[in-house]
């Protein structure tokens, strides 16, 4: 094969970044060179994988961006003091991450009583800039009046929507299509909205609409600080004989920007929720947990007893519901949340009573909080796809440079060359719907990365990698730990111990084999190692199809009379057939195992002739009689 039609083409392709249609070149030259239909095949699907390859790495790049934008706005914010400024980056910034031709703000106007447009981004229409919508009407006026995200694919023949002919007008003019819209709430209110919109026919995704949600979070802090400023600038102006409640006032807003700016350069920095928490509490004084949506401890400042879980809920429900912190008895809470999606709670135990500004300071590192535990979860996710990777590539390719993948282990704190087991769960723990699939995934990656170890999803199963030699042991307690997770019945097969990265794709297969032989021996539910099922284990591993019934079909005719005599009649000629051949055909020694006289095992003997047939004895039929007892002791462990 040439190198022009040489799968190693396509990888030089993903190292330039190559376009799409750039990938059919390989195929194309191969086909005009007449390669035969293998090497075509081949190609098509180094071509296949290629492609997903190119997607990955596009949608990686595509996330990185993200977060490195949000890092960028949350700069901005810091650096910013104009609300014009402020207003201008936000709304910029939300036309970069989400891609739209167009963003924009608009604002409520308490006395007209309708919203109008304050700041764009992308926008060519002079009549569209200088819109104003009444409340209720159009997709922006429903947003200011309710409060609500809404989203729709193609505004223009959206139903749902009141339409003027102002609006359409405007819009028209500007050419939108897909138009995304969420609120700017302060508290529990609304003080206008925050767009992201396109030209053409686009659905804006729950991941886009907690991203202008977290912007237009943003953007309300920045306009209510301003307001705060302003409100204290026209104070000493206007009253100055009131210089006392002035300063005090003044020192209130200080103290709530000084904090605001602290807990954003704590994020900057790579803070963590106690960090946060030791700021407010530096601040505002008293004492302060921080808890998880579950209700679990994630920080605590001073001596703060944890609240009582009803209590807990409710304060929360409450919080979320007036959009800002409420008061329960001496003790304030305030909701952490991104979007819709609750993230837990501070409790703040003030040593005196908060002013307005305080509670502000209090709901601001609620926001912090927020934005923290979504970036931990974020990069926990994309530590659980790399360490997912390492695996994937152990166990599923060719291995080439055996040392790079030692040196991407050890960054992960996972040493090859010590002894590992493979742990291979069965396809009925993930193959239900995709949320069950993805929390039996996310347990295991915890599960293996607290341990020093890997876990990935691979081939309907999911696999895992641990440090250790109990191949039989790390089963039982995967299976046992994953049943109670999932609430049903968890197989799991293991094998190894061993060690070297060249070794655990053999291992990865033996551990299948395991998993197939315990659904072939009806042992679902359990969990066990090739090494304790023997050789039988090695034998159903390559079963196909229904395992089980082949096993129940083979037994039942070799020993199935035997096994059902014992039943009916409370006798013991299996455990004489095993005694029996268990010392190598000898009467007198089985009799001694068996703790009976020799003519009763001669008895015994001549009642499984009778019910196998004369000839079971026999060299041939004699093995298929010892492989079908050994088959119904693996079914029946214990017994």
């Amino acid at each position: 094969m040439s190198v022009m039609s040489s799968p190693l083409e396509f990888l030089e392709l993903l190292a330039r970044e190559a376009a799409a249609v750039e990938f059919e070149g390989p195929l194309v030259a191969a086909r005009s060179a007449g390669l035969p239909a293998d090497q075509i095949a081949e190609l098509e699907q180094a071509k296949t994988v290629a492609l997903r390859v190119r997607a990955l790495l596009e949608r990686r790049r595509r996330r990185e961006s993200e977060l490195l934008s949000l890092y960028d706005t949350v700069s901005d914010l810091a650096g910013l003091r104009d609300l014009d400024d402020v207003l201008r980056a936000i709304v910029h910034r939300a036309r970069h991450l989400l891609g739209a031709d167009v963003a924009y703000m608009t604002l409520n106007d308490a006395e007209r009583g309708d919203t109008y447009m304050r700041v764009t981004d992308g926008s060519v229409s002079a009549r569209f800039q200088q819109l104003r919508l009444p409340m209720g009407a159009g997709l922006g006026g429903l947003v200011a009046q309710s409060g609500a995200p809404y989203v729709t694919a193609n505004y223009p023949q959206d139903e749902r929507f009141h339409h003027t002919r102002e609006i359409d007008a405007g819009v028209g003019e500007e050419g939108l299509v897909a138009i995304l819209g969420v609120p700017l709430r302060l508290g529990s209110t609304s003080i206008g909205v925050l767009y992201a919109a396109n030209r053409s026919a686009r659905p804006f995704v729950r991941e886009e609409v907690a991203l202008l949600l977290s912007l237009a979070a943003h953007a309300a802090v920045a306009i209510d600080t301003a307001r705060l400023l302003a409100e204290t600038r026209a104070a000493l102006a206007e009253l100055s004989s009131a210089n006392t409640t002035i300063r005090a006032h003044s020192s209130s807003v200080e103290r709530a920007a000084a904090a605001h700016d602290r807990m954003t350069a704590l994020v900057l920095r790579g803070g963590g929720v106690e960090d946060v928490a030791a700021a407010v509490t530096e601040v505002l004084g008293g004492t302060l947990l921080a808890l998880d949506a579950e209700g679990r401890l994630l920080a605590r400042v001073g001596a703060l007893d944890e609240p009582d879980r009803a209590d807990l809920v409710e304060a929360v429900a409450a919080s979320r519901t007036e959009g800002r912190s409420v008061r329960r008895g001496e003790v304030w809470y305030a909701a952490v949340v991104a979007g819709a999606e609750n993230l837990g709670a501070l409790v703040l135990h003030p040593e005196g009573e908060l002013a307005d500004a305080d509670q502000r300071i209090l709901e601001r590192a609620a926001l912090v909080t927020a934005l923290l535990l979504l970036f931990r979860r974020t990069v926990a996710e994309a530590e659980g796809r790399v360490r997912g990777e390492l695996l994937d590539d152990l166990i599923a390719r060719p291995l080439r440079d055996t040392d790079a993948l030692r040196s991407r282990a050890r960054r992960l704190g996972v040493d090859l060359d010590a002894p590992h087991v493979l742990v291979a769960v069965d396809d009925d723990a993930i193959a239900a719907t995709g949320s069950a699939r993805q929390r039996v995934l996310s347990w295991a990656t915890t599960y293996a990365s607290t341990r020093g170890g890997l876990a990935a999803a691979r081939d309907g199963r999911v696999v895992l990698m641990l440090p250790g030699q109990d191949a039989g042991g790390s089963a039982r307690a995967v299976s046992r730990d994953l049943s109670r997770i999932t609430g049903r019945p968890v197989t799991a097969g293991a094998s190894g111990p061993v060690a070297g990265p060249t070794s655990l794709a053999a291992a990865f297969r033996e551990a299948d084999r395991c998993l197939a032989a315990l659904g072939a021996l009806g042992r679902a539910g359990q969990g066990a190692s090739t090494a304790e099922l023997g050789f039988v284990g090695l034998l159903l591993g390559t079963v196909s199809g229904d395992g089980d019934a082949d096993v129940s079909q083979f037994l039942a005719t070799t020993i199935g009379p035997v096994v059902d005599y014992d039943a009916r009649r409370g006798t013991a000629l299996v455990r004489t057939l095993e005694a029996y051949f268990g010392v190598g055909g000898s009467l007198a020694r089985a009799a001694e195992l068996l703790h009976v006289h020799v003519n009763t095992v001669t008895q015994r003997l001549e009642r499984v002739g009778q019910l196998l047939g004369a000839d079971w004895q026999k060299p041939e039929q004699a093995l298929q009689v010892q492989l079908a007892l050994r088959l119904h002791r693996l079914r029946t462990p214990g017994g």
